[in-house]
């Protein structure tokens, strides 16, 4: 029997095998790799030969006890994620998911756009294999397992969804050989997990319909009376990163775990609008417009504690006022003092004429959007500078309103290349968060299966301040000069 045991320069090891580890955690004295051989077999493990000097992180916020807020970004808590194997800063979200599954006795009930994880998958199926009520629903472009989509090629595939679906392959390809084994299909495509464990699964086609706009939804109603909800996918991009590009940690994201059984029942009868009587029976499931409406409703979980939800679409034959983003509007144009917002879309015109009133009583209004969407002709980040900008055929979008007085606390954030920015939030006076799957704009208000929540609670909305002060305290503020460029170039083009 032999031993032997090895020190080197863990630096090295920690930017080789983890090159998104956070800054702070790369300023340490050392570190030792130790080995240790019994009989040819190398047993190794980290061990710390001196501690880390890293910077403290942010002190953990306390938690509501019915209202739990964790965000992936977080500066407060670290994790090493179950796929990439790297260790960084941020709340497991995918955890928070399975966390809630594990814990049902009688039912889960599952409606999110997308579901790719396998670790959420085995949670369902372990809690169906033992009794347990698992149902499911998609959005139908997402039904399809991963490992038929690879048996069917990409050529077909426009650039965009080719170059996801190659990172969204590894998930499942676990030894990076380009082929997927029956092994490893069995073990990691999460459709394929769920539906050979017999647990139904219904997308946005069960109406009878191609499918509705966009069956946006992202939550799970457990027991009844726990609900998961927020703005991530059940996807690797959405909570941990992209596999092909390891500096990512994933879209920036949140997702709510809330205690109250009257609010999950809320979400449990608008599940069971759109599961209708299930797979492969009458197509009696409403999707989109199909649905009756629905107005807000109001749930109080303790005193001083509300939550207000409101499911959409609504007609645009109805007033707006009364949909989801008239929701969105009625909390914003109580604001006294501040509104701090993160979105991935903003292109509602109401919306920005209620922050626009807001501002001009003495508002402070804060305002970051994703990088993509951010200077497009109807972002109405524009509109918040006092920007107007043609589309490629010469035309301002119908209702543009540029600000008359206008502001330069809107930008992008600073992210890891190749994250977006995905929340759809907004603090108002640091006491009340707007939040859930809708994103502010016309098609998610008018035709998507959405949710929006208005959660008056100052300890939940010190979590998303928090989150905001993150996003904001390094951003691109202001009309970047790309776009000051495409403004002249658009607007002398137009004139001849």
């Amino acid at each position: 029997m032999t031993s032997g045991f090895g020190i080197v320069p863990m630096a090295v090891f920690l930017r080789e095998r983890s090159p998104s580890l956070p800054q702070r955690l790369r300023r340490f004295s050392w570190i030792g790799l130790v080995g240790l051989t019994i009989a040819g077999t190398s047993l190794w493990g980290l061990r710390w030969a001196r501690s880390l000097h890293a910077e403290p992180l942010l002190q953990p916020l306390p938690q509501d006890p019915y209202i739990q807020a964790y965000f992936n970004h977080s500066e407060a808590s670290f994790y090493t994620e179950p796929y990439r194997h790297q260790s960084r800063q941020g709340d497991n979200l995918e955890q928070v998911v399975i966390d809630a599954v594990q814990s049902a006795h009688e039912s889960v009930d599952v409606a999110v756009q997308e579901l790719r994880l396998p670790g959420i998958a085995i949670a369902l199926r372990e809690r169906q294999q033992a009794g347990v009520r698992v149902r499911i629903i998609l959005e139908n472009s997402y039904r399809q397992p991963l490992s038929e989509m690879a048996s069917q090629g990409t050529v077909a595939m426009e650039e965009r969804d080719r170059d996801r679906f190659e990172d969204a392959i590894q998930i499942i390809d676990q030894n990076r050989d380009g082929h997927l084994s029956p092994e490893e299909i069995a073990q990691n495509d999460a459709l394929v997990i769920l539906e050979r464990a017999g647990i139904p699964i219904l997308d946005d086609r069960a109406d009878g319909s191609r499918g509705s706009a966009l069956m946006h939804d992202k939550f799970v109603v457990v027991d009844g009376h726990t609900l998961v909800v927020g703005s991530a996918n059940f996807t690797p991009s959405d909570m941990h990163g992209d596999f092909l590009a390891p500096d990512t940690h994933g879209n920036a994201n949140h997702l709510l775990r809330i205690e109250n059984r009257e609010l999950a029942q809320t979400f449990s009868r608008e599940f069971a609008l759109m599961w209708g009587d299930g797979v492969g029976k009458e197509p009696d499931s409403k999707f989109g417009l199909q649905k009756p409406y629905r107005g807000p409703q109001t749930v109080t979980l303790a005193p001083g504690s509300t939550v207000t939800v409101q499911f959409s679409p609504t007609s645009p034959s109805q007033n707006w006022w009364v949909s989801g983003n008239g929701l969105i509007g009625r909390t914003l144009s109580q604001a006294q003092q501040r509104i701090d917002i993160a979105l991935f879309v903003f292109s509602d015109q109401y919306l920005s004429y209620v922050l626009e009133a807001r501002h001009h009583e003495g508002v402070s209004v804060q305002a970051l959007i994703d990088a993509n969407f951010f200077s497009r002709n109807y972002s109405e980040g524009l509109d918040m500078m006092g920007v107007a900008l043609p589309d490629d055929r010469c035309r301002i979008e119908a209702g543009n309103h540029p600000w008359n007085e206008a502001i330069a606390s809107v930008g992008t954030p600073n992210l890891p290349d190749g994250d977006m920015l995905h929340h759809k939030f907004a603090v108002v006076d640091g006491t009340t968060v707007i939040t859930g799957s809708q994103n502010w704009s016309a098609s998610a208000n008018q035709s998507n299966d959405e949710n929006v929540l208005v959660i008056h609670n100052a300890t939940v909305a010190a979590h998303f301040e928090r989150e905001f002060e993150r996003l904001y305290r390094d951003a691109a503020l202001g009309v970047p000069l790309n776009i000051q460029e495409k403004i002249h170039e658009q607007t002398a083009r137009c004139q001849h």
